[in-house]
């Protein structure tokens, strides 16, 4: 669960908490409507402010990727997820800041899209995070959003992918209920089971939790 920004605060040294209130207060600027934020009027004999040009990064996106400098690797994941939730991130932006981010970026991307989107519209990002081998994606990617939206075939082959990856199989959002009943499922866990054990390989202790889950008897490979 991510932490609150009270929560944080709580944590944080002084200098790490002001960033902190500052990320956040530009990316609630970010979120709100253009009309509720009318450009300032100069003062008599200032200088109009220059116009922004069309590429420029907001504010609150450069914090995004300096989050782990800042506030320290430990608190990285949650500060970034704040700063998505709190600037409304949309799919456009989730996927841009995934397709251009860092390993710890596109992971705390994929730990917000259960806060920030209610569609599959963002299953691409879970999709290819469920291709790499770096398990720490793997973990974020089968997360709540993933439980919800990922159809029966890909959800197994998920499951599957943190059994071979070594992820604990606590990462996987609902994994009780999605494996409940699940023949397909517990077919697919006893043929890998039978395939490593052939091969002289160890079976991962987590096969027989889900295969049990499933309905199918547990059995020790």
């Amino acid at each position: 669960m991510t932490p609150t920004h009270k929560e944080l605060d709580d944590q944080l040294p002084d200098d790490a908490r002001a960033w902190l209130d500052e990320a956040l207060a530009e990316a609630a600027e970010a979120a709100r409507p253009a009309a509720e934020t009318p450009p300032r009027e100069p003062s008599p004999g200032e200088m109009p402010p220059a116009e922004p040009p069309p590429y420029a990064v907001p504010l609150w996106e450069l914090r995004f990727a300096s989050a782990g400098r800042a506030c320290g690797q430990h608190y990285a994941d949650s500060v970034r997820t704040l700063l998505l939730v709190e600037a409304r991130a949309g799919s456009a932006t989730l996927t841009r800041l995934y397709q251009q981010g860092t390993a710890a970026e596109r992971r705390a991307v994929l730990l917000a899209l259960h806060h920030l989107l209610e569609g599959p519209v963002a299953l691409p990002l879970v999709e290819d995070a469920l291709r790499t081998n770096d398990t720490r994606l793997v973990a974020a990617a089968v997360g709540p959003y993933a439980a919800e939206h990922l159809d029966p075939h890909a959800w197994r082959h998920a499951v599957l992918k943190c059994l071979f990856t070594g992820v604990p199989v606590d990462a996987v959002a609902d994994l009780d209920s999605r494996a409940a009943g699940d023949d397909e499922l517990a077919r697919m866990l006893a043929d890998y089971a039978a395939e490593r054990t052939a091969a002289g390989r160890a079976v991962p202790p987590d096969l027989n939790r889900v295969l049990t889950l499933t309905g199918e008897p547990s059995e020790e490979f």
